[in-house]
Formats: C-alpha cells, structure tokens, sequence
C-alpha cells in the first residue's frame, strides 16, 4: 500500500514544477486544484482562501467554474468555514449529515456525497481550506489525508509568495484591538494578578516548505532533536524544587516524549514526503493537535500537550529562533499568554516578576497546573482564541477566583482590582498571623482545623498555617503526575518524607482514589470499554480490591514510611462493611509479611473510612465500632445525595450545601457515630468556607479537613463562636427549616458580629 510521505512525495513533485512556473497566481491554483484531484484521484478539489474576513472559492476542479470568486461564506459557516474557525481537519463520508452543513447551489456539488478538508494555515491562523469531494460516499483514507495536510502546508507558503490573501488577515485583527475585553474561562489555580501580556512563544514563520534535500533536512533535525534532548535532561537535573518530588516525575514523563522514537520517525516520515524540517516538524504538530481534539482522555490530552510543548521547542531549535520571553527575560511583572505550556518551560521563567498564566487550552490535571500551583502562580484556562483578543503588551487582570481575564481594562477598574487586591494581602497578613493562634471557641471548646495535601510541596503549608495535621492526604496525585505505575519504593521515599515534614502532627493518607475523573492512561478496564457515568463506577476502593496487587504495593509502602511511628490511613468511597474489611485484611496481609521480614513496623495503625457514598450511613451502626476514625468526603457526597454530577455547568450552582438535605443527612451521622467515640471530620470544600463552617459548628462536628487558604478564616471564626449557642439554633432550623436556610444562617451570624463573607 503507498505510504503518506509517498502520496505526498508525488504531489510535491508535481507542485514544485507548477511554483516555478511563470504562470501567475491564479493559473497557478488552477493547475493546483488538477494535480491534487488527478493524484487522489478524487473528482472534485478546491482551494478556498480568506479574503476580507470571508472565505473565498479561489480554484475548483468538478464544481461549478462559475462559483469561482461568487462563493463566499464566513469563518464558522458551512463546513468549510468549520474548518477554518476550528483549525481542524473533516472526514465525512456523508457531508449532509455534519450539523455545520450548509449548501451552496451554484456550486453544483448538490450530487456529491464525501467530502475531506484540512485547513491551509499561516502564523497560526487559518487563511484556507482545501478541500476534496466525491459522488459515492467513503471516508478518505488516512493515507490521503496526510497528504492533503502536507500540500496545505506548500499552498500556505504559495498564498503568501503571492500576495493571494490580506496581510491583514495573516497577521490578524491585532492592530485593531482596542478597549476593554473580558475573557471568562476555566480556574486553574486560583488567585489575583496583574500584569503585562507577554507572549510566552514569539510566532516562528516557516518562510521555506519544500526541501532541495531531504538527507540535508534530516541531519538537521537530528542535531535539533540531541540539543533538545541535552537541554531537557539538563533542566530535569537542576529543577529548583529539588530531586525526589512529584515535579520531577512530572519532567520525567517529560523527558519520556523528548526520547520518543515514534514522534522522530513521523517528522523523519514527513520530511521523506518532501518537506524541510520546520515544515515537517509543524506537519506532525498539526496532526498532533487535531488527535487532541478528538481524545475525550483529558489525562491523555495533557500528555499531547506536553507533546506540543517539545514541538515548540524542537522548532525554535532547528529554525534558529530561539528565544521565548523565558530566554529573552521579563522586564517587569507579566501574565504569560500561551496556547498551552510545559512545565519545564515553566520553571525557565522569573519567578519575581511571572504574576500569572493564562493558557488557550489547559486543564485541572495538566502538568504545567502542577507546577504552577506549587510556585503559587494564578492561571486561568480554556481562553480560546487568545491571540485575537490579547496584543504583546496590553495590560491585563486576572481574577484566578473566578476564572476571568480582563484586557486593557479601564482606569476605574484597575483601580477596583488593586484595592481588592491590597484587601487580600491584608486579610492574608492578618490570617497568617493567626498561625499560632488556637482555634478555641468562646466557650472554651477546641476545634481541630486540619489541611488537605497531596504534593510534598503542600508540607509547608503546615508551618504556615499553624494547622493540627494533615486530614486528607490524596495518594493518587503520585500515581496521576507518573507515566508509569509508581514503583513501591518511590511510594515509600513520598510517604515517608510527608511524615518526616509533619513531625508530631497526625497524617491521614488516604489509600490511591483514582478512575471518575482521574483517569490513569497505563491502568484501563479489563474491557475497555468507556463508562457513562465514571463518578459513579470503576474508582476508588472498587479499583484497588480488583486490582489487589495495587493495593498491595501501596500498603507495604505506606507501612514502611511509617515505621516506628502510628499510621493513619483511610479508604475511599466505602459503600458496604464488607469493602472495609477486606481493605483492612490487605494491610493487615503485608504487616504479617512485613513482621517476618523483621521489618521496623508502625507502633500503631488506625483505619478509617471516608463516607461518600450515602449508602454507608445506613450501615454506621455496624462498621462505626470498627473504625478509629470517618471522615465524611462532602464534594461526592453532595452530587450523589442530589443525584447532580458536580461538574456539569447547569448544576454547579443549583444545590446549596446549606439545605435542609444535605444538613438533615450529616446530623443522623454526628448522631450514629457519637456513642462509638469515633473521631469524625469533614474534608472538602464545605468545611473551608465560612458560612458552612458555622453550620457544620451547630451540628456537632469539631474536626475540619480544609485547603491551606481555609485555615485562617475558620480559625477566626471558631473564636467567635459559642457552640451551645450555635447547635441550639440549629436544633431549631433542622426541625423547621426556614424556606431559606443560607440566609437565616447568614442573618443569625450578623446579629453576633461573625463575618461569614
């Protein structure tokens, strides 16, 4: 079967002759269209360029010669204004069925059925579309697709020569943005920030697509491809956050793709199809990211941005350009403007004066989101289309609580945001001041106040905070950052080194709570199949009872770290008893293991059980006596109690941790649990705000398990409080609830002078 870089190969041939000719731009395309359609054999090609913001029908063979210069659509209208608006390739063997379908009856194209597009693009804008049709219906073969992406990339640099599109609509609108503009997108890492737009990568123009030499382009790219390399594990080395920590798992899957052999042939591929090396380099790129938009994985879409993230750097290389505004240095305090990011290219910036990110793509599980929180750096995500609303240089604020960016923003409005931005510095002062403050409520009960943690880089936040532990420390984060099955004894050094930083203070890991949302690439269902509902599914203690030998490791290793000392460690999303003790009985497994190796063993070990699911608190009378301690996980529980997935954008806002359900349903759990004497805590969000703190307050719960950010502001409320007081009144509203039970909550603390804002 013929290969893409030969399919390719041939019409580059053909193409080379035709843009050497003397023939002019229009002839030129002409022939274009003919040569294409003859190679595929495909009975109708067109060219269609962007002129004065509309795409243009430039050159046809098989529709209407008519339409030439008369069809015009806008980007985003029919499919092939799809294409363009999205920078995405289509392959329907039924065009009439894709949504985005439009017809265009001059073009007589009502007999054909297929239809194949890729975007011709110039600076990271799409400025045409070719396209490909036939009368029977069939999806291209991968093989002629590649080949159309590949003679996209020659039409780019044809259209340019030619002066065939607005220079204006090459470079975009960007001399024309002007005013105020606000972006909403997706919070990564929260906080505020204001700054200078600084593109974190100059555009790099390919200027030459055809090569005079292919042996000549190749070597080329093997030098790119050893410096990359030499770089990449030169920065793995000298991470500043030192050897050992997840962010060097993180650049070690890193270094993983930068040694990928599969990635060097495809460029090696594409080059044999005629290309140069930055033609075949940005050829892989594009394929690249039209796979990431076809992957619902997001863990697997991160890695492809990591993937683009060396693309981006085997680019520069081996076209010269090497600086990015990391090498080039910031010269004042910037927000990084960026499609998406790596986390090595990251760690290359100045920390003083890097005040933000926003990112055109990005995700909660991203690497570079890893990293970023760990340097305590705000980032926003999901922006799309960045580079049409933000200028190098503009002056931008962003709002990291709420997902928002605002550009060239008006005077009144920086001044809004700074003085916001000067009352958190001064409630941060004033929080972090309370770090040796106790929390102790006016009636004298003591209130325990601990952190949720996953990273080794959160330890610090114990010191900071002046918390009484770790509540919840999430195991998986190890297993997510890894491209590989962390081996026991990386576990072990992670575990023990979390020990080692919280001294006396108590941790509670919790065993590896993946699936749902958290999908491992490397640890799939034995079918394969794709869940509907994931939250509710193949997660947590369910995976690890199947998958006994992964509960094994991590309980020899969490064991282990904890010699001579007492181990706390709790399993997630217990639904039945039974699922309790057979977690139990595998840690009690390899302690005996561990006692004939005459291993140095845990004074203690307390088991505990986070409730979630609501199934459990219907058996608390008989897993309860069991159990040291439980801890009520109210992120889950409240979407399985509502039956509302807690993701969805609709349902976000709809149901209020403070209604009468969900505090109707915690108080039968204070009350069962009570006789047993079993420490009972909250983690999540709900316990880290203040309002809901209260609440939690007048139902009995002393133990909170919160963000770091949380601990100051509950610990000021504690101390504010009279707890009799508080349970009083809520003995009342439980009883007969008002018909809003926020603000009679909100309207009791007012009355006191407590500030639940």
């Amino acid at each position: 079967m013929i290969t893409a870089a030969a399919a390719a190969r041939a019409i580059l041939t053909s193409l080379h002759e035709v843009m050497a000719s003397r023939a002019g731009a229009q002839a030129k395309l002409n022939r274009i269209v003919d040569i294409i359609g003859e190679k595929l054999d495909s009975e109708v090609c067109s060219i269609y360029l962007l002129r004065e913001g509309m795409l243009e029908l430039f050159a046809t063979r098989g529709l209407n010669q008519a339409a030439v210069h008369v069809t015009r659509m806008a980007v985003g209208e029919g499919l092939v204004g799809t294409i363009a608006s999205n920078i995405e390739t289509l392959n329907l063997a039924e065009a009439a069925a894709h949504p985005d379908f439009a017809f265009f009856p001059e073009t007589g194209e009502e007999r054909f059925h297929s239809f194949a597009g890729v975007p011709i693009v110039r600076r990271a804008r799409a400025v045409g579309v070719l396209g490909v049709q036939h009368v029977e219906p069939r999806r291209y073969e991968e093989v002629e697709i590649e080949a159309l992406q590949t003679v996209a990339m020659v039409l780019s640099e044809l259209i340019a020569n030619a002066d065939l599109i607005d220079e204006e609509d090459a470079l975009g609108a960007d001399a024309h943005l002007t005013g105020h503009e606000r972006i909403q997108g997706l919070t990564l890492v929260k906080g505020l920030a204001s700054g200078i737009a600084v593109f974190h990568q100059p555009r790099i123009t390919i200027e030459h697509v055809v090569a005079d030499d292919t042996e000549a382009e190749r070597q080329r790219v093997y030098l790119a491809f050893d410096k990359m390399r030499e770089q990449i594990d030169r920065m793995a080395s000298q991470a500043e956050f030192g050897m050992g920590g997840e962010h060097e798992e993180v650049l070690e899957t890193y270094r993983m793709f930068a040694y990928d052999e599969g990635w060097s042939r495809r460029i090696n591929e594409a080059i044999d199809s005629g290309l140069t090396a930055e033609a075949a380099i940005e050829r892989v790129q594009q394929r690249t990211r039209m796979r990431m938009r076809q992957i619902d994985d997001p863990l697997l879409a991160d890695r492809m941005h990591d993937l683009e993230d060396l693309s981006n750097r085997l680019l520069r290389m081996v076209s010269g350009q090497l600086g990015t505004a990391a090498s080039l240095g910031l010269k004042g305090d910037a927000i990084l403007v960026a499609r998406n990011l790596g986390p090595a290219e990251l760690l290359e910036y100045d920390r003083r004066r890097l005040k933000g990110v926003i990112l055109e793509e990005g995700s909660l599980t991203a690497h570079v989101v890893i990293v970023a929180r760990a340097m305590g750096v705000p980032v926003v995500g999901r922006m799309r289309a960045l580079r049409g609303k933000v200028r190098e240089g503009d002056q931008l604020l962003l709002d990291g609580d709420q997902g928002v960016v605002d550009v060239r923003p008006a005077p009144t409005l920086v001044e809004a945001f700074e003085a916001r931005f000067a009352r958190n510095r001064e409630r941060q002062a004033h929080y972090a001041a309370m770090r040796d403050v106790e929390p102790v409520s006016l009636d004298g009960q003591r209130i325990r106040v601990m952190i949720n943690a996953g990273l080794r880089d959160d330890m610090p936040m114990l010191n900071l905070t002046g918390a009484d532990g770790i509540g919840l420390f999430r195991t998986e984060f190890q297993f997510l950052v890894s491209a590989t099955l962390p081996a026991r004894e990386r576990q072990t050094r992670l575990y023990r080194d979390v020990l080692d930083a919280a001294g006396d203070r108590p941790v509670v890991f919790r065993t590896v709570d993946i699936g749902g949302d958290k999908v491992l690439p490397y640890l799939r269902h034995n079918d394969g199949e794709t869940e509907e509902n994931p939250a509710m599914g193949w997660r947590a203690l369910r995976v690890a009872l199947e998958r006994e030998g992964l509960l094994k490791v991590q309980a020899r290793a969490l064991l282990e770290a904890a010699g001579g000392r007492t181990l706390n460690v709790m399993f997630p999303m217990v639904t039945e008893p039974w699922e309790f003790d057979a977690a139990q009985a595998v840690f009690e497994s390899q302690l005996a293991f561990l006692k004939r190796q005459k291993k140095l063993l845990p004074d203690a070990i307390r088991y505990g059980a986070m409730l979630e699911v609501p199934a459990l608190a219907e058996c608390l009378d008989l897993l309860a006596p069991r159990l040291s301690f439980l801890s009520i996980g109210t992120n889950d529980l409240t979407q399985f109690l509502f039956a509302a997935d807690r993701s969805h954008p609709k349902l976000a806002e709809r149901y209020d941790w403070l209604s009468p359900a969900i505090l109707r349903f915690l108080r039968r759990v204070v009350v069962a649990v009570a006789p047993t004497g079993t420490d009972l805590t909250v983690c999540g969000e709900m316990g880290g705000r203040r309002l809901e703190a209260l609440a939690l307050l007048g139902l009995g719960i002393t133990r909170l398990s919160i963000t770091p950010a949380a601990v100051g502001p509950v610990k000021e409320l504690v101390r504010k409080v009279e707890i009799p007081e508080i349970r009083a009144a809520m003995d009342g509203w439980l009883a007969k609830p008002p018909a809003n039970m926020r603000a009679a909550i909100a309207g009791w603390a007012s009355e006191r002078g407590i500030d639940c804002d």
